[in-house]
């Protein structure tokens, strides 16, 4: 199979509301050229319109340089992004992976280029402590298939299921030819959705196509086609707060549990669910090394961005209450 288009964010017009009564415009991509603000993170497709929702609303509180605290830079876009007026021309990291990998180069390199990194996965090396993983969204991860596909009849897959799909095992469903897809490597939702179905990269069979975009709907463009998708992306994309690339598709159930509630949010009893995180370096969290700004924004219940759980309502995610902005998970990668 031909490999998938990768997304292709553009302006949406509309309206967010999602039981909490609050109006969310569609989510910004990048800061404009030439605009530079205190915090600068990359990284993870499923994170980053909510982020770039928290760096619109969230104030800096020294009031420079443009009176916005978080610069947050898209998973896709131009191959580069500039995040500081001098230098910091990176390559743009695409994915939780890769903007951890892009984080961690650049406290390795004292470059100051940034300073989190989205995630949507937990640490894989928890060998060290050089960064902290904070908490603030919950989100779950489901099968999606394209709503015209003979597979959206009452489609609900057991994982058992889920795993002979991905190693092959499993070639038909509902008398539909299955043609499994699944986000680029680095992408923190392959990461979890494999770890949840109990496959490894290495036992992923010849039928899957392992490179599209996480999180695009567009590129399920034949009937047999099925994916893994952010269950608040697809609630952010389908009601304006962030670019609509969901294309025709629909979710499914697993194991006999559907991932939204009757009033359209986040179930987050759903069986793959997660934590989302920003990633941070920990010698800037605690200490005489510590960043005032990366505290502000990040750290505790107070923290700026634990303080705005209506905004990450609006964009799909469930709140995590008193978990949000703890610091106790570390790691390196």
């Amino acid at each position: 199979m031909n490999v998938k288009s990768r997304a292709r964010l553009g302006a949406v017009v509309g309206a967010a509301a999602l039981g909490v009564g609050l109006l969310a415009p569609a989510a910004s991509a990048d800061p404009a050229v030439g605009e530079y603000r205190q915090l600068a993170g990359v990284g993870s497709d499923t994170t980053q319109d909510v982020v770039n929702r928290l760096g619109a609303v969230i104030p800096d509180p020294d009031g420079v340089p443009d009176g916005q605290l978080i610069a947050s830079y898209n998973a896709t876009g131009t191959a580069t992004i500039k995040t500081r007026a001098t230098g910091c021309v990176i390559n743009r990291p695409n994915g939780s992976s890769a903007g951890i990998d892009a984080l961690r180069n650049a406290v390795l390199n004292n470059t100051g280029c940034l300073d989190f990194a989205r995630s949507s996965r937990g640490p894989a090396d928890t060998t060290t402590t050089k960064l902290t993983w904070i908490p603030f969204g919950k989100d779950a991860v489901t099968i999606a298939v394209r709503s015209d596909s003979g597979l959206n009849s009452n489609l609900d897959l057991t994982t058992a299921q889920l795993r002979d799909i991905y190693t092959c095992a499993k070639t038909t469903h509902n008398g539909v030819a299955l043609t499994p897809l699944l986000p680029q490597t680095g992408s923190g939702t392959r990461t979890f959705f494999l770890e949840k179905i109990g496959v490894t990269d290495a036992q992923l069979g010849p039928c899957v196509n392992g490179s599209v975009q996480e999180h695009d709907g567009t590129a399920l463009d034949t009937a047999g086609d099925i994916a893994p998708y952010s269950v608040a992306q697809y609630i952010a994309q389908t009601t304006g707060a962030a670019p609509d690339r969901h294309g025709v598709t629909v979710l499914g159930k697993v194991n006999g549990v559907a991932p939204r509630n009757a009033d359209g949010s986040l179930n987050t009893s759903f069986p793959y669910n997660r934590d989302v995180y920003n990633v941070v370096p920990s010698a800037k969290i605690t200490g005489a090394t510590a960043d005032a700004n990366v505290v502000s924004a990040f750290v505790g219940t107070a923290s700026k961005v634990c303080g705005q759980t209506s905004q990450i309502q609006a964009y799909g995610f469930g709140s995590l209450g008193t978990a949000c902005g703890a610091t106790a998970l570390k790691g390196e990668r």
